[in-house]
């Protein structure tokens, strides 16, 4: 009973005491940001025909779908075009903001919005990649994403350093100014009854808003501990079960798809693989295609390979290894897609997901070589500038309004 007590005890420890998988949630927050960022950019051009007023999916019939499913957009707020052209740019630096690690919680909330606001408005857009960062957006929101690899955590670093000197570490202003345009564009949203498709997400932004503040003033004007203490708990325990939320979506993913396909009569003839090959919307590069399905051996070792691997991954996760071996074929096989389907932004979308599987050791190691090769682009003729490296106590999230 004790040995019982023991484990409980250092479970609930871990769990409550800190955020878990700092750099898994590093990595899918710049994966789903980069993805999204490359999208609108690369999509630019085309953002009217996409998801502008005068696209093919009309303003009216938009309105009236999200009248009866409830999907949130503020694309709909407003039937004019500057409103749109604002929209989109908020929802491409909001993606920036998020990848850089500028402001993570308000960049993730931001994020969010852009993300639900753009693929609601025009829902027949999209390759599958699009439901992933839909669900994935929302998830966002509750992980400390910003410990490491963020400008959260150098300006975090940066200011404990500057205290353990006995410098004064200048006043934070940004922060609260952001806090207050963003309090003052909710409470117009509110009066002027634009939340009127469903209660979940205006409760979101109000308590993540209200939170916000909340850590603020207990930083600067609370002297004990308790609150703050209260508060990471709090925190921690948000981004642990949403960081588990990730890892059971990304295994719902996959172990969906497999069972699937496992139903159908072409993936059980090993023909399936061929034929997505050889229809003109995911060719590309024909010559390449063809020269893949030349070989029925090759096609059916692709199709039953992508079923069992599929199907495999989530009872692997309880073997290290295995479960790294196969992470390996999975990032490979998004790769062949993106290039041979033409599906890039879908294949970015996985890799994000799978990411949040990749071993500590291997991610650190992976920042480590980002944090040289920087250090050598910024080294001058004359002297050499050091690189940042992030650890695993950085403390961006204990910083109101950074992670």
């Amino acid at each position: 009973m004790n040995r019982l007590s023991l484990t409980l005890s250092r479970g609930v420890d871990q769990v409550t005491g800190v955020a878990l998988g700092p750099y898994q949630s590093a990595v899918i927050r710049i994966g789903f940001a980069g993805t999204w960022l490359l999208f609108l950019l690369r999509e630019f051009p085309h953002r009217h025909e996409l998801y502008g007023p005068t696209g093919p999916w009309g303003w009216n019939l938009a309105k009236q779908l999200t009248a009866d499913n409830q999907a949130f957009t503020v694309l709909l707020w407003s039937h004019g075009r500057l409103w749109f052209e604002l929209c989109y740019v908020l929802a491409v630096l909001a993606s920036a903001a998020l990848v850089l690690g500028w402001r993570t919680r308000t960049a993730s909330l931001l994020f969010m919005v852009g993300v639900l606001s753009l693929q609601n408005r025009s829902v027949f857009v999209g390759d599958g990649g699009d439901n992933v960062l839909h669900l994935m957006s929302i998830y966002l929101v509750f992980t400390r994403c910003g410990q490491v690899w963020s400008l959260d955590a150098r300006r975090a670093a940066h200011a404990a350093t500057a205290r353990a000197r006995g410098e004064r570490v200048p006043a934070d202003l940004a922060g609260p100014a952001l806090w207050a345009v963003l309090g003052l564009a909710l409470v117009i949203a509110m009066g002027t009854g634009r939340f009127d498709n469903g209660w979940q997400i205006p409760v979101l932004l109000w308590t993540a808003w209200a939170g916000l503040g909340l850590w603020w003033a207990v930083e600067r004007w609370t002297a004990r501990q308790g609150p703050r203490l209260l508060l990471d708990v709090i925190a921690n325990v948000l981004h642990n079960g949403a960081l588990a939320v990730i890892m059971a979506e990304a295994c719902l993913i996959y172990a969906t798809a497999g069972w699937y396909k496992v139903q159908g009569s072409r993936w059980q003839d090993g023909t399936a693989v061929y034929y997505p090959l050889h229809l003109d919307y995911f060719s590309p590069w024909p010559g390449l295609a063809d020269l893949m399905s030349s070989s029925g051996t090759i096609m059916m070792i692709v199709t039953y390979g992508t079923v069992a691997v599929q199907v495999a991954f989530p009872f692997t996760l309880f073997n290290r290894r295995v479960k790294n071996a196969l992470l390996v074929v999975m990032m490979a096989e998004h790769t062949v897609i993106a290039v041979v389907l033409g599906l890039p932004f879908f294949s970015l979308a996985m890799i994000a997901a799978d990411a949040v599987f990749l071993p500590t050791s291997f991610l650190r190691r992976l920042g480590d070589l980002a944090g040289r090769a920087r250090g050598r682009l910024a080294r001058s003729p004359g002297r050499a500038v050091p690189a940042p490296r992030p650890t695993e106590e950085s403390t961006a999230d204990h910083v109101g309004f950074t992670a």
